[in-house]
């Protein structure tokens, strides 16, 4: 089958750095993530700290916001540098193609990190009333707006992997989109 599009444009698109997911064996993202690092690579392991009790004490540990995942940016034509890290089991996608995370959708859990707002890992959605943040530190970003008994969560979604995070706002401070 031939393709209709020229083979420097399909090289180009090729080359251009985009937001990948990468899925890990269970409790590797750390490690894998450490690996990408040294090889250059742009990645992005969204953690959140939380309480762990053992038998004689209570430490604060990070865990991994979407467990068994792991985020880069890099251009299709190096995935290879992806593909050969070791605890990486694929690169998520359809049809045994890694497909393009939308930049906002990382863009707005960077925001939340950064922010250091809490936040927690939320169930996935997909309906519910999809709005903006009007005002503060997270103005611009676009989500889902839930009720959860008498307060309102904001949930960022990242589609491909089917995950959601979520935090608490104030119901004012958003538009519906």
């Amino acid at each position: 089958m031939m393709s209709s599009v020229p083979s420097h444009a399909m090289h180009e698109a090729l080359s251009i750095p985009r937001w990948y997911a990468i899925y890990t064996y269970s409790r590797h993202e750390k490690k894998v993530a450490a690996q990408l690092v040294e090889k250059n690579a742009v990645c992005f392991l969204p953690v959140r700290r939380v309480a762990n009790r053992w038998k004689d004490r209570m430490k604060m540990v990070e865990l991994p916001l979407f467990p068994g995942y792991v985020f880069v940016n890099l251009a299709l034509t190096e995935r290879l540098k992806v593909l050969t890290t070791e605890g990486v089991v694929y690169m998520v996608g359809f049809n045994n193609q890694p497909y393009p995370i939308p930049d906002e959708q990382i863009h707005s859990i960077i925001t939340f990190m950064e922010e250091k707002l809490q936040f927690d890992p939320y169930p996935y959605l997909t309906n519910g009333r999809r709005v903006e943040i009007k005002h503060g530190p997270l103005k611009g970003l676009c989500g889902i707006l839930v009720r959860k008994k008498s307060k309102y969560k904001f949930v960022v979604s990242v589609d491909l992997i089917q995950k959601s995070v979520a935090l608490e706002i104030d119901a004012s401070d958003v538009e519906t989109v």
